[in-house]
């Protein structure tokens, strides 16, 4: 009898002293759970989710760096509450990081987004040389002007000018590819939207000749302010059968024989961009055009202006007749100051 009253109460106690070991662990854990980790020490830093990866898989690659010391605890809390569908990317840790926290985050999918900006006046070579610096966006296929005209569907033989110049937002799971063609759609979008409201008489029979048009005032202007007075003057020299005359056609043409300098002799070379030779528009765009030079072009301003010549300070100085534009080039061409510069 006495044996089985000293058992009980070793039973009793044994059960109490589990009971409270649990209630401590549970404790412990709960209270390590909603701690910060070490990275809120350090700083921001990244983990990346890979295909396949697990809970147990993520705490172990990252648990010493992060100082999730109990990864098993850890994945029981997460199974316990549905925090076990991790999305794939890569993830920026706050400096207000807790084992939950981090749960929360890694189920969210908010991977970390980076962008990358393409800018209105650089060609389409010089835009993929952009993407190609990039080692996760250029992985793959060579980033080419025939790739770009093959993948995107793009009906003219030389591509140039059917990106978008814009700032886009990508991931490190984003391919090179997937941005072009947000850029392409963005740009057909932008280019109807802009040749639905253009103004009346204007010498384009499509949307494409606009285009090109709006990729010439792009090159052309140095103050944003100018770029519907340039328009204007193009459009005129049109309608009234004047060659454009315009140098960044001469460049294009030249392509990479360019060398910094435009020669009498390539005023006289002809290339099918060469407006001081050609006739009308040139075959193509000569780069990418902004939505401001799109609607320029389709809302050129009114006036009498069939010349213009760099200032020297970004801007252009506008004449109506040959002897006023040649005045103009005397006195800011011929006599250039010291501080002369084509661009604001």
């Amino acid at each position: 009898m006495i044996v089985a009253i000293i058992h009980s109460k070793i039973v009793r106690t044994l059960v109490l002293i589990g009971f409270l070991a649990v209630a401590a662990l549970s404790l412990y854990g709960v209270r390590w759970l909603h701690q910060p980790l070490t990275a809120a020490v350090n700083g921001p830093q990244l983990i990346e989710i890979i295909d396949g990866d697990s809970l147990y898989r993520v705490g172990h690659r990252y648990g010493g760096e992060l100082g999730l010391t109990h990864v098993r605890f850890w994945v029981w809390y997460a199974r316990l509450y549905n925090l076990t569908d991790i999305q794939r990317g890569e993830y920026e840790l706050p400096r207000e990081l807790t084992p939950v926290s981090l749960l929360r985050l890694l189920n969210s999918g908010q991977v970390k987004q980076r962008t990358i900006s393409l800018i209105e006046g650089t060609t389409l070579k010089e835009a993929l040389s952009v993407l190609e610096q990039i080692p996760t966006l250029s992985e793959g296929e060579p980033l080419t002007p025939a790739a770009v005209r093959q993948k995107l569907q793009i009906e003219q033989e030389n591509p140039e000018g059917w990106l978008f110049p814009d700032t886009y937002a990508y991931t490190k799971q984003t391919t090179a590819w997937q941005l072009l063609e947000q850029s392409h759609k963005k740009l057909k979008r932008v280019l109807a939207q802009e040749w639905e409201g253009r103004a009346e008489n204007l010498p384009y029979e499509t949307p494409y000749e606009a285009l090109i048009m709006a990729s010439i005032v792009e090159k052309e202007t140095g103050v944003p302010h100018e770029r519907a007075e340039i328009a204007g003057v193009f459009v005129r020299r049109l309608q009234q059968g004047m060659r454009l005359q315009t140098d960044p056609t001469i460049i294009y043409g030249l392509g990479d024989s360019y060398q910094g300098d435009i020669k009498r002799k390539h005023l006289r070379q002809r290339t099918p961009y060469n407006t001081y030779v050609i006739n009308g528009l040139p075959p193509t765009p000569i780069a990418l055009a902004g939505r401001e030079a799109i609607h320029a072009a389709l809302h050129p301003a009114d006036g009498s202006s069939l010349y213009f010549v760099a200032k020297g300070d970004g801007s252009h100085q506008f004449s109506a007749t040959l002897s006023q534009h040649q005045a103009a080039v005397k006195q800011f061409q011929l006599n250039r100051k010291a501080d002369y510069r084509s661009t604001q």
